[in-house]
């Protein structure tokens, strides 16, 4: 290989996010946490879309590959997608975040919060326009960027 070209590698590859599509039904979001919950798959972020008639519930787990294993054995419609996940260290940084992708012209389709971390750490979950060049964005900003690895127990 030449150039000058390296490549980037986040601990075990980026972020995985499972979109669920479901009738939007009373008890379903139980039926699939408890279904994770079951075979140790943890929540670690978590939103829901939901319409008259169906939802789609995005999440993120610390086990993507047990998750896909269930998400298809019981029958759950789902795709899957790369996030980008930024750990901040208050609320406060958010908007430092928001303007370091302004200044990159990232459009963000979504975001969301992680429900919990640990040394009081946050992160946010995103799905944007090009990962790439946010990743470089926020990283030269000094944020810390969040693979798989980082995020599975």
């Amino acid at each position: 290989m030449s150039g000058t070209t390296t490549m980037r590698q986040r601990p075990g590859g980026p972020v995985k996010q499972f979109s669920i599509f479901t009738p939007n039904r009373l008890g379903r979001l139980h039926t699939l946490t408890t279904l994770l919950a079951s075979r140790n798959v943890h929540i670690l972020a978590l939103t829901v879309l939901d319409t008259t008639d169906s939802s789609i519930i995005r999440l993120v787990v610390d086990d993507p590959e047990a998750a896909r294993g269930l998400l298809h054995e019981h029958g759950f419609p789902f795709s899957e997608s790369d996030l980008l996940v930024v750990e901040i260290e208050s609320e406060t940084q958010l908007k430092d975040v928001l303007a370091a992708l302004l200044q990159a012209e990232i459009n963000i389709h979504y975001i969301y919060s992680f429900m919990t971390r640990s040394r009081d750490n946050t992160a946010l979950a995103l799905n944007l326009e090009d990962r790439d060049v946010a990743e470089d964005a926020l990283r030269k900003h000094q944020f810390k960027v969040l693979g798989q690895a980082d995020i599975s127990r």
